[in-house]
């Protein structure tokens, strides 16, 4: 299958959940070894979840066929530019290749707007605005960082 049939493909994913009010118009495939493992959609209106971006559940889909959150050799294919939640779920996935159809311009025009969360972390997360961050016993996250670190367990 062509890049532009996967994009198209998850375009036409989009469109679908779109029409029925699950969620805006992004959609999202992720390919294996030239072969698509999982198509999904925008689902934030039907999902009530704000997290349930295209990427992000795309992510998720691929994770569990695979069984692993680790989706190295995989590749990303968006309708839209990834916001910075998605952006970060596709570097801890360890995906290193995305595709776009739409930039964050194109976005934005319809009233979408990204732009915002990337200068709240361009300005080191200070906007009280935005939200406040304000540290509260440490020293419980530190005893289960220990803890976790004498489990030997795999960092990821």
């Amino acid at each position: 299958m062509n890049k532009q049939k996967i994009m198209a493909a998850a375009a036409q994913k989009a469109a679908e959940t779109m029409k029925e009010n699950i969620g805006g118009p992004f959609g999202s495939a992720i390919i294996k070894d030239g072969e698509i493992l999982c198509i999904a959609s925008n689902s934030v209106l039907g999902d009530h979840d704000p997290t349930a971006h295209a990427e992000v559940n795309a992510i998720r889909a691929a994770s569990r066929i695979l069984g692993t959150h680790d989706l190295s050799g995989c590749e990303l294919y968006a309708t839209g530019y990834p916001c910075p939640m998605c952006m970060s779920a596709i570097i801890w996935a360890n995906i290193k290749k995305v595709y776009i159809s739409g930039m964050p311009k194109d976005a934005e025009k319809i009233g979408f707007r990204d732009d915002f969360i990337y200068r709240f972390i361009e300005g080191g997360c200070q906007d009280q605005d935005i939200v406040t961050i304000e540290p509260l016993g440490t020293e419980t996250a530190v005893n289960l960082y220990e803890t976790y670190a004498g489990l030997k367990k795999p960092i990821y």
